[in-house]
């Protein structure tokens, strides 16, 4: 007979399981600890009942384990500092969605060189969120493949649905049972439904296929994420951070019966991919709030130890704290404005 199945497989490789992966990097009772207690926080500034906001900041996708976490520290001090007036969370994504092609996340090629150690990346991916953890830090991430979440989901506080992925019914499923606050990004397009719809989608229980901590495929049955919200990114036709846009989004999720807080993303295009522009956002979105608008619960920003971005190129050549694919702000701009905007919250 001739074959017929999986005709463009190169070969299939086993993959450790998610119960392997933890037992080796257990979470303790300290990271448990503040992985608990920042949800809980996340979810009571998204309904309002915690007057602070989210700062949820750090590299477009982490490469390099020593930068993070120097940048992971810095951010922790600077935790200390504002703590009544803001929650820093750090970006901490190991997937880079790609429109094309590219370098691909930490998880996927955490060597740099397109050897795909897939099972490093685990590892490596966990190990940081698990120092972040300890450090006393809340971590956010994107998830991307509906099998990741399973090796890293414990450790995560807040977690993204990107704007290619938000239409996703694989990850409207998997966000519903994920157990920490979801933000959905509206389209590139810059439309505000597609995320909307998502919400509402992940509010409900699912049944869908899955794996479960041993690696075996399962039918996952969920209760419903209650904690979608909406992330506002710009689209093709310009920034949404203003005001009007914010009054719109407001009235549409009135309309939709969704109680959570919104969050602006000042970088993509609400920056217009320029990523000094990131202030301009920031800057109009503190102003909002320092007028009285309670809607918005935080702000997104890309930022690392040093500004810009840097090409792949052989390990030994890499500048320390450089993006590898977004370019970010400086810790030091980035310092200066999460400063900025915690003037704006009131007691």
């Amino acid at each position: 007979m001739e074959r017929t199945d999986n005709l463009n497989i190169k070969r299939f490789r086993p993959l450790v399981t998610p119960e392997e992966v933890k037992k080796d990097l257990p979470a303790d009772e300290q990271a448990a600890h503040v992985v608990a207690a920042s949800r809980k926080t996340i979810q009571n500034i998204l309904t309002n009942k915690d007057k602070r906001r989210l700062v949820i900041t750090g590299p477009c996708s982490l490469h390099d384990r020593d930068a993070t976490l120097e940048y992971a520290r810095r951010l922790n001090e600077l935790q200390t500092e504002l703590s009544e007036k803001v929650l820093l969370v750090m970006r901490a994504y190991f997937e880079k969605p790609r429109t094309t092609l590219g370098w691909k996340g930490m998880l996927y090629d955490p060597h740099l060189d397109g050897s795909y150690d897939i099972e490093c990346g685990l590892r490596q991916s966990r190990g940081i969120l698990l120092e972040i953890a300890r450090l006393g830090l809340p971590a956010a991430t994107e998830f991307l493949d509906p099998i990741v979440p399973q090796y890293l989901s414990d450790l995560v506080s807040w977690a993204a649905i990107g704007a290619r992925t938000s239409e996703s019914q694989i990850h409207r499923q998997m966000a519903s049972g994920l157990s920490m606050p979801i933000g959905f990004k509206n389209a590139t397009d810059g439309n505000l439904t597609v995320a909307m719809d998502a919400i509402k989608a992940a509010a409900s229980p699912h049944s869908f296929l899955g794996i479960d901590s041993n690696g075996q495929a399962i039918i996952a049955e969920t209760k419903g994420n209650k904690y979608g919200h909406l992330v506002m990114r710009g689209g093709t036709d310009g920034p949404n951070y203003a005001s009007e846009f914010v009054a719109f989004a407001e009235v549409l999720l009135q309309k939709a019966h969704i109680a959570n807080g919104i969050i602006i993303d000042c970088s993509h295009a609400n920056s217009h991919k320029d990523y000094k522009r990131q202030k301009d956002s920031l800057y109009d979105v503190a102003d909002q709030i320092r007028g009285g608008t309670t809607v918005i619960a935080g702000v997104m920003l890309e930022s690392f130890l040093e500004e810009g971005r840097q090409s792949i190129g052989a390990a030994g050549q890499l500048k320390f704290g450089v993006s590898l694919t977004d370019s970010c702000l400086g810790w030091k701009g980035t310092a200066e404005l999460i400063r900025h905007f915690a003037g704006a919250i009131g007691n």
